[in-house]
């Protein structure tokens, strides 16, 4: 958790006076490099290009496709495939086991990164874990413990507890220190929205230890047994018993309502990624923080950082982010998606080659607003012209640099017939038939799905996590009108699946017992995925992980009747997609 930065909290207000006007200095010049390179975008992204290719001028990957040490754009379009991370798959393994030349970038890969939500790969890197980003080894690359300050990412816990790899001592020992800072805490927050409101439900069950340490100065042994974690966090916590009875009285209480202003007073915001499907977490973002504002500040993905929310402070819904030249050589990949379909979003690996000649790609400043596309990215640590994955909408422009709002990502979730689904449009179909749950002072905290093709015909299955505030039990009825609500809101194609080719069996709510999905990413991150990038799946596919949340099942229910259908002219060039 981020603290007021104590030079800045204990200095005379002559000095604080200065340090502010140094900040604000700082800002300007950001400020104005902002504009400079969002004003001349395409001159920027022509550079960028240049540097990178430059810099890769001998790398194995480029001379293959027969770029030769060329530089410009047009020549880097014209040989240079679009790919995606299969095509990479072998370079990569040759990296990840142990070949220092020049393969994707000329210096030497230090670390890769992998996408949190491939869950589907998480059965060991050997089995084909999606590594997606390169780092590649700078002479100023510097430890993180030896990271010079800097008040804006000043946290309460001490790098041995972020860096521990046993993910529940991490969470412990970061929560205690921040309960005993509390005073000293400005924003709170995490990467994404779920892995901020699993790090408030854990406080909610261990709450008892942490005012225990609290109040002993000490660290609960049986919980933290990593040496140099007990060892930074015995530096910092000192017995407090008024300390600890406040967050013990304020944990009793019989809401959680605003906890987060109560427990860290002086809390300004909530920092964490509430786009996308993100956005089902907003109401219980609201809930636990008094209606904090929730700032998205960038987006970045495991290939690189893509661009900034110039507007920080805007609705969760207003959210756009504009890209900023310097970052990447970004391309995109025009997407149509009509009836739940998209001419351009496949699911297998194809390249852009294998693809209709109409499917090219735009440069940054050639967008149009409105439109919606795929993102693709040249960085400087060794992706060329690779397919992220990310569906974009052009929400305006910063001068010459568009703006864009997070629609979801390419993949289709599910698919039993010609239907495809994909989890933008499976997220707005929850959202409607969770409203259902309202009355009876139910919540939905967590879903995800699967195409159940082990009979003929096929259904949709979707995994709920419930909780229920009232006293009054769900009926039956409700559910089922949960599974209709669905499937009314899907796309005409899955309807006439489901009413006029009987090709799709109704759909299939399974409520789990409560912790399930906790059970379910304590297993991917016992298969090596990261703690920081984790986000729940909205579709499985992975035998083992089905299993894990198919022996929780606490009860289940079936659309009790067919979605509504009118009969019209069959998307015949939809469907072969």
């Amino acid at each position: 958790m981020p603290e007021a930065p104590k030079n800045l909290l204990d200095e005379t207000d002559n000095h604080h006076h200065h340090n502010h006007g140094l900040v604000s200095e700082k800002n300007k010049k950001v400020l104005e490099f902002i504009e400079d390179v969002t004003s001349r975008a395409d001159e920027v992204q022509e550079r960028v290009l240049a540097e990178i290719l430059s810099r890769s001028a001998k790398v194995e990957y480029l001379k293959r496709h027969g770029l030769d040490g060329r530089i410009d754009r047009e020549t880097f379009k014209k040989v240079m495939p679009v790919v995606v991370y299969e095509e990479l798959k072998s370079d990569i393994d040759r990296i990840a086991n142990g070949d220092t030349s020049p393969i994707l970038c000329s210096q030497p890969i230090s670390e890769f990164l992998t996408r949190g939500e491939e869950i589907d790969a998480y059965n060991c890197r050997r089995a084909g874990e999606e590594i997606v980003a390169l780092q590649s080894i700078d002479a100023s690359d510097e430890p993180v413990c030896s990271r010079p300050y800097d008040p804006y990412t000043n946290y309460t816990s001490p790098n041995e507890t972020i860096l521990c790899p046993d993910s529940y001592q991490s969470m412990y020992s970061q929560l205690l220190c921040g309960l005993y800072q509390n005073s000293e805490v400005l924003r709170v927050g995490a990467v994404f929205a779920s892995g901020f409101i699993r790090a408030i439900r854990f406080l909610e069950k261990h709450w008892p230890f942490l005012c225990n340490d609290i109040q002993n100065g000490t660290i609960n042994p049986q919980i933290i047994t990593n040496p140099s974690v007990r060892e930074a966090v015995l530096k910092i916590i000192k017995p407090n018993p008024e300390l600890a009875g406040f967050v013990e009285t304020e944990c009793r209480k019989g809401s959680w309502k605003g906890i987060i202003t109560r427990l860290w007073p002086n809390t300004k915001y909530v920092d964490v990624i509430v786009t996308g499907t993100m956005s089902q977490y907003i109401p219980t973002l609201d809930f636990y923080s008094n209606g904090l504002p929730l700032v998205c500040t960038m987006y970045a993905s495991s290939e690189c950082y893509f661009g900034l929310n110039l507007n920080p402070l805007c609705k969760p819904n207003e959210v756009s982010y504009t890209l900023i030249p310097t970052m990447a050589y970004f391309e995109f990949l025009p997407v149509n998606r009509k009836n739940g379909l998209s001419n351009s979003i496949s699911t297998g690996a194809k390249s852009l080659n294998e693809m209709q000649d109409d499917q090219q790609l735009v440069d940054l400043v050639d967008v149009k607003l409105g439109q919606e596309y795929e993102l693709v990215v040249t960085t400087y640590a060794g992706l060329y012209r690779y397919r992220v994955g990310d569906i974009l909408k052009v929400a305006g422009f910063r001068n010459k640099a568009p703006q864009f709002n997070f629609v979801c990502r390419k993949n289709v979730a599910l698919s039993i017939d010609s239907d495809k689904t994909d989890e933008d449009e499976l997220q707005n179909a929850v959202k409607n038939a969770a409203n259902h749950l309202s009355p009876f002072d139910a919540t939905l905290i967590e879903y995800t799905s699967y195409a159940d093709t082990s009979n003929i015909p096929g259904h949709y299955v979707l995994f709920w996590e419930i909780t229920l505030s009232g006293a009054t039990p769900i009926p039956p009825s409700v559910f089922e009108d949960c599974c209709l609500t669905i499937e009314e809101s899907l796309n005409s194609v899955y309807r006439q699946g489901r009413v006029s080719d009987k090709s799709i069996g109704p759909l299939e709510i399974k409520v789990v017992e409560s912790g399930a999905f906790d059970k379910l990413m304590d297993y991917a991150l016992n298969q090596g995925a990261s703690i920081n990038q984790y986000k729940t799946p909205r579709c499985v596919k992975y035998a083992p992980i089905i299993e894990l949340l198919n022996s929780r099942v606490v009860s289940n229910y079936f659309s009790p009747k067919c979605p509504k259908w009118v009969p019209g002219h069959k998307q015949w060039s939809c469907v072969d997609n």
